[in-house]
């Protein structure tokens, strides 16, 4: 969500959005990476978020109105998930390498987002991070670290900090916005985008944030670079026009896909409606054949 999650507001506003009303349809879609074929797995008038795929292949995990839920792959209904007092979780959420627990990200009334951890089958939430605003994004292979965007001191940037709890690490100092981190499968990198020179492109450094190096340079807004399980590739999603460093709902956007053996970059899906929500979070399958994405459709609002 980060420092643009009010310009959500103010256009979901717009078109009539509420609790109570919900005028957007979500579209849930597993695209194949080789055919370049989607499927339609889920699809209802309410504002899904950021699906990750479970590692046993068997469910996505997905928020909702500042809830999470399960959607089962075999055709079940969704279910909400336990997750104790949190029940403001925005769409930065995930699963730890090993399966077991949940990581969120949840504000408070009166307080930024937080990161916290939880059992996956649901539970009490562990507070992680104590500073606020934190969002998560990626978990080190190892399973020993957290690596989340954070606004310290008028600036978002990049920090890791233990699974476990203490000490947070700065490891970016540039201005502008950095968002996003992921580990690679290998915990050699950590991939990032970050808004420099004036465009918002994909970037990757060590896990110590040294050897800072930027991946793409073009004229799309990039975001949210996911490694493959099997280190092959990464999906991301650009932005037709430059956004500047916001990443809003309602916007025309492609998933693209970079080949990490020779950095090319292909068109993974035709231009829809998309944006905030449709691949905030880790979402390839364990078997690095499919990603899981959300196309939105904006319902006009009932006289």
């Amino acid at each position: 969500m980060k420092l643009h999650f009010l310009l959500m507001t103010l256009l979901l506003a717009r078109v009539g959005y509420s609790q109570q009303v919900d005028t957007v349809e979500s579209t849930i879609q597993l695209i194949d990476i080789s055919s370049k074929v989607s499927k339609t797995v889920h699809q209802e008038q309410r504002h899904i978020e950021a699906p990750n795929w479970a590692p046993d292949g068997k469910y996505l995990l997905v928020n909702s109105h500042g809830h999470l839920y399960k959607l089962p792959l075999d055709g079940g209904k969704m279910e909400q998930v336990n997750t104790g007092f949190a029940d403001n979780c925005n769409n930065d959420h995930g699963i730890s390498p090993d399966g077991k627990q949940l990581v969120i990200s949840h504000s408070e009334k009166g307080e930024g987002s937080a990161i916290y951890t939880l059992p996956i089958a649901g539970g009490t939430p562990k507070r992680i991070t104590s500073a606020t605003p934190s969002y998560w994004h990626g978990w080190s292979p190892d399973g020993k670290t957290l690596a989340y965007c954070a606004e310290r001191n008028g600036n978002y940037d990049v920090y890791t900090i233990p699974a476990q709890g203490g000490k947070e690490k700065r490891l970016t100092t540039t201005e502008g916005l950095d968002d996003g981190p992921e580990y690679s499968p290998d915990g050699k990198y950590i991939y990032f985008n970050a808004f420099r020179n004036g465009s918002m492109q994909l970037w990757r450094m060590k896990p110590d944030g040294t050897a800072q190096e930027q991946l793409t340079n073009d004229a799309y807004s990039n975001w949210f670079a996911h490694p493959s399980p099997d280190g092959k590739w990464i999906v991301f999603i650009s932005y037709l026009k430059d956004q500047g460093q916001a990443h809003p709902f309602g916007r025309d956007v492609k998933l693209r896909l970079m080949s990490l053996a020779d950095k090319k970059i292909t068109d993974l899906t035709p231009v829809f409606f998309g944006g905030q929500g449709t691949i905030n979070v880790p979402s390839w399958s364990p078997d690095s054949k499919q990603v899981a994405y959300i196309q939105y459709r904006v319902i006009p609002a009932s006289k």
